[in-house]
């Protein structure tokens, strides 16, 4: 079969052979609640950056939430629509925060943002590491008592965390942004391989650790509640959706009818960003009218009692 070379969503992102390579986080600082670093646990100094459409900034949002940080860490939401100026908020861009931590800066500007306003400086774009510190550093200012990450289970949740990244958060992009055929084969098979082991993993529990919803129930979710309305038609991840699948349909309802999850969710934002933004994918740029996800129908997970 003759291959037409595609053009690539993020060029600098691409391999010779039509593999999507994400970019690495470029800003990696920490806030500790220890005083260990120079960004210490204050409330109102720092400030969130975020887009409703994106999965990696959706997570901070929800652990913000979950964590009940809103009052102490204040959040801007950018436009949905992503230009060739990048990410808008107001009359201002992502970019200039970006420029005004390092000048040299290059790559492609990124949500989330963890901004620190004393020092005018990014503490860090890596949403693993925000989530991470809204989990464990910022106790005293939220809810001390949510343990998302808690210590006997960390190297499970970390083994299962990056297994998870790299199958379906970052599959889902690997397949979508693939410019060859075999790429986004590659790719789109291991993303439901993948899918196939959560759904018989979660036969037997709840959540995927048992009783109650840990980090990487969030970090998983954020792609699964987008994978029918976004990457089963436009990232072409069409094998089964999510509701096709017993225990990860109902799994995704229980998550999102847990208070104050729902509301972290906007399919507006999600559904113009995907198909307005991605020209390349989408050149016409219309926004498809379904599918109507029924996320608040009854999802029967009570059953499992939080088995292991």
């Amino acid at each position: 079969m003759e291959q037409i070379r595609a053009q690539a969503q993020f060029p600098d992102e691409q391999s010779e052979d039509g593999h999507f390579v994400r970019q690495q986080d470029a800003f990696r600082d920490w806030v500790r609640a220890d005083g260990s670093s120079r960004y210490p646990v204050v409330p109102g100094r720092y400030h969130l950056y975020v887009s409703l459409a994106c999965p990696w900034a959706h997570r901070t949002i929800v652990t913000r939430a979950l964590k009940k940080l809103e009052q102490a860490i204040p959040m801007t939401v950018v436009d949905p629509i992503r230009d060739d100026r990048g990410w808008r908020f107001g009359e201002r861009f992502l970019s200039e925060l970006y420029r005004m931590t390092d000048p040299s800066y290059r790559g492609r500007v990124t949500v989330p943002v963890l901004w620190d306003t004393q020092s005018q400086r990014i503490v860090s774009n890596s949403d693993d590491d925000i989530m991470r510190m809204f989990e464990t550093e910022f106790d005293a200012l939220g809810d001390g008592s949510l343990d998302l990450y808690p210590i006997a289970l960390r190297s499970e949740i970390d083994a299962l965390n990056e297994a998870i990244f790299t199958a379906v958060n970052d599959g889902v992009y690997k397949a979508g942004f693939a410019t060859s055929q075999a790429a986004y084969e590659e790719a789109a098979h291991a993303l439901f391989a993948m899918l196939d082991r959560l759904d018989a993993r979660l036969e037997t529990r709840r959540y995927l650790f048992g009783e109650r919803p840990l980090e990487t129930d969030w970090r998983l979710f954020v792609t699964l509640v987008r994978f029918d309305a976004v990457y089963v038609g436009h990232f072409k991840c069409n094998l089964r959706r999510i509701s096709d699948y017993r225990n990860l349909s109902g799994y995704l309802r229980d998550l999102y009818q847990i208070p104050g999850i729902a509301e972290t969710v906007n399919f507006d934002h999600i559904k113009r960003h995907y198909y307005m933004t991605h020209d390349d994918i989408n050149p016409t740029r219309i926004v498809p009218i379904g599918p109507m996800l029924a996320l608040d129908a009854p999802h029967g997970r009570e059953r499992l009692h939080g088995t292991r």
